[in-house]
């Protein structure tokens, strides 16, 4: 058994670099159906006892009623800053409870509950931390790890090799999980074309739900399909910073 963490920022602010694609109202939505995707995930997986929703935004009291988890408000760990705020979070877990920790972001609208049971698969065999990557890499959209074993946290540019280094250097053994339900964050037009492929093959949820109906749907395809055939036939290999 283990007990999850989502720390959720500001609905209103969130993916600002979907702005070329939706409009502030879109990304909000956006947002909140994956965040819902994840919890839905966390709350009726049967080898998670609790599931926290860490947040300041208006609507996230609302969020974790409806699924029965959970809520603290940030302002009132009394720190700033993602890395902080995850780091207290975990110490008032760990005060609750000895069960494992598994920190995870919102924007993971593929996550499946085979995921969720990959990971502890692994945290069992192996234990020390697991860190789930993103699809370069170089990002962490997941980490778990027992109670005596939680990390530096250090999300932020390529946060995958610094919470391994990190890791290393107290000693403790790390596994890097590699699975498409937990590579694939949301942050910029291209995650959202591959989100979108998704939903086509037939993956469900809250956020298919949203992009999948026939306006909003079609028009970001036309719109990401017009950003590709505009952008610079340079690729780069910049991922999100998490």
């Amino acid at each position: 058994m283990a007990q999850a963490l989502v720390p959720l920022k500001d609905l209103v602010a969130a993916k600002s670099r979907l702005s070329g694609v939706l409009s502030p109202v879109e990304r909000r939505s956006l947002a909140q159906a994956m965040v819902e995707d994840v919890l839905t995930v966390l709350a009726h997986h049967t080898q998670i006892s609790a599931v926290t929703l860490v947040s300041d935004d208006v609507s996230a009291a609302m969020i974790a009623a409806k699924y029965g988890i959970n809520h603290w408000l940030e302002h009132s760990l009394a720190c700033r800053g993602l890395n902080p705020i995850i780091s207290r979070s975990c110490e008032l877990l760990a005060q609750q409870s000895e069960q494992a920790i598994i920190v995870l972001h919102g924007d993971l609208p593929c996550l499946k509950a085979d995921d969720i049971s990959a990971v502890l698969s692994g945290l069992e065999q192996s234990g020390g931390l697991i860190v789930g990557c993103d699809r370069h890499e170089r990002g962490t959209n997941l980490l778990a790890f027992a109670t005596g074993d939680a990390p530096e946290f250090s999300f932020g540019k390529d946060s995958c090799a610094r919470h391994c280094a990190s890791a290393a250097a107290r000693g403790i053994s790390t596994q890097i999980l590699r699975r498409p339900g937990i590579a694939l964050d949301v942050d910029e037009p291209r995650d959202l074309g591959l989100l979108m492929d998704e939903i086509e093959q037939g993956h469900g949820g809250h956020t298919a739900a949203l992009l999948s109906s026939s306006a909003l749907g079609g028009r970001v395809r036309t719109q990401l399909a017009s950003m590709t055939a505009t952008a610079p036939t340079r690729s780069s290999s910049k991922g999100a910073v998490k």
